[in-house]
């Protein structure tokens, strides 16, 4: 599943299914791995086909193997987690094969019933951002390469689905060590502008290897 943070909240993305079963209904994209295609570069693939991006953060989530999740026989599904900026996809999403109608950003937080189990797939990723935030580089994929600390708890927010205090918020992630402060402000804003900041990826592995 491919995610993505806009207008305040966070989306992923779906696509409507153009045949049976399930015809048009939701679904999350995905497609078979080819005939000696490794797991990881079906994702890469795929989700560059959604996208037109390449070397996308990427994380595993789970397996999917009930008996009864798809109603013409027993399909293994290895769901993963892509988290990509929105201003880079928003003109390059597209269907990934004829199978699917059309694509389309949800927010996380108005979702319509979805296919097979799509639904319980989606839930646990979410479970897993908000449990794992603070280990993560997730947020950080969702902004851009310079952010202000109010963009990066807007992200929070939007992934923990509930407003965090200020003051709490900057003192913590600023004594993480991670962050960057950089000698630069915002550009182009009507009201003051913020500092920006970068994390320091190598600082952030180091403490989360």
């Amino acid at each position: 599943m491919i995610f993505t943070f806009h207008e305040g909240h966070l989306k992923v993305l779906l696509t409507e299914r153009n045949e049976y079963p399930y015809k048009d209904w939701w679904a999350l994209p995905g497609f078979f791995v080819e005939k000696g295609e490794e797991m990881e570069d079906a994702v890469k693939r795929i989700t560059y086909e959604m996208t037109g991006l390449k070397d996308i953060y990427l994380e595993q989530l789970a397996a999917f193997a009930g008996v009864k999740r798809h109603p013409e026989g027993r399909i293994l599904t290895v769901a993963y987690m892509a988290f990509v900026r929105y201003d880079e996809v928003k003109n390059k999403v597209k269907p990934v094969t004829n199978y699917m109608r059309q694509a389309k950003w949800f927010a996380t937080s108005d979702l319509p019933e979805l296919a097979f189990d799509h639904n319980e797939i989606l839930r646990l990723a979410l479970k897993k951002l908000k449990k794992n935030l603070s280990y993560t580089l997730t947020p950080f994929e969702l902004l851009s390469e310079k952010f202000t600390l109010t963009q990066l708890q807007q992200v929070y927010e939007a992934i923990l689905g509930e407003p965090l205090d200020k003051r709490n918020f900057r003192k913590k992630i600023i004594n993480l060590g991670y962050l960057k402060e950089l000698d630069e402000c915002q550009t182009g804003v009507s009201y003051r502008a913020a500092r920006l900041y970068k994390v320091d990826r190598k600082k952030f592995l180091k403490l989360f290897p």
